[in-house]
């Protein structure tokens, strides 16, 4: 279990007890990687204390702030599980979910699996520009590359570790748009992704600038899909 940390100190450990919690009472072998990157408000401080008290979680330190995808990508080339998952330390997804999300991989076989908030059977609060926002992102990013997959963006997220590793080096995105590569390569390349339904809440002031993030990641969406047709 990966956990991208930018400046989370203030819910770095309650979330971290949280998730070990889940994971111990049905997984035998797991660790948690808090894959912290260039925080400048204690965060590293914080992760270093979780990983000295417990023995399941581990801290990667970046000193420059690498973005969220070049931090993941780190994470998850060091870790040596055979299923690997991520979700985001505000825990905006119902963290009882993670034994679907798991278990999606481990007994169902898919290769990927992803938390989707534009499901019907999705229960999700936020608010309705950003709701509308992302309906219109998801729906250009099927338009233009050809994804099925209806929210690419959702924080919750779980892999199968070689069909991952294979994708890790083709991925460009460093940051925010790192979900939607991926999984738009994934879908190309013909591997098997499930989409879950998820309880998501947003539990604070999110990080994303609507208009200037917006205005990137159509930009990002229109990149990639000259670097696919160029191939």
């Amino acid at each position: 279990m990966v956990l991208p940390a930018h400046n989370e100190a203030g819910i770095l450990e309650p979330a971290v007890m949280e998730i070990n919690k889940i994971l111990n009472k049905y997984s035998e072998a797991y660790e948690i990687v808090i894959a912290e990157d260039g925080s400048t408000d204690g965060t590293d401080k914080k992760a270093d204390e979780l990983s000295k008290r417990s023995p399941t979680v581990r801290h990667l330190h970046s000193k420059k702030r690498l973005g969220r995808g070049k931090a993941l990508k780190s994470a998850f080339q060091q870790s040596s599980g055979e299923i690997l998952v991520y979700m985001d330390v505000d825990l905006a997804t119902d963290v009882r979910q993670l034994k679907e999300l798991i278990e999606s991989i481990d007994k169902e076989g898919y290769d990927f699996a992803t938390g989707s908030r534009l499901l019907p059977e999705s229960k999700v609060e936020r608010s309705g520009t950003r709701n509308i926002t992302s309906i219109i992102y998801n729906f250009m990013v099927r338009a233009v590359l050809g994804s099925k997959v209806k929210d690419h963006q959702c924080g919750f997220k779980a892999f199968r570790r070689e069909p991952l590793l294979q994708l890790l080096e083709e991925v460009e995105a460093s940051h925010w748009f790192w979900d939607t590569e991926l999984l738009v390569r994934a879908h190309r390349r013909g591997f098997r992704i499930r989409e879950i339904p998820v309880l998501w809440k947003s539990g604070r002031e999110t990080k994303v600038r609507l208009f200037h993030d917006s205005f990137y990641m159509g930009w990002q969406i229109l990149a990639l899909w000259w670097r696919l047709k160029s191939h």
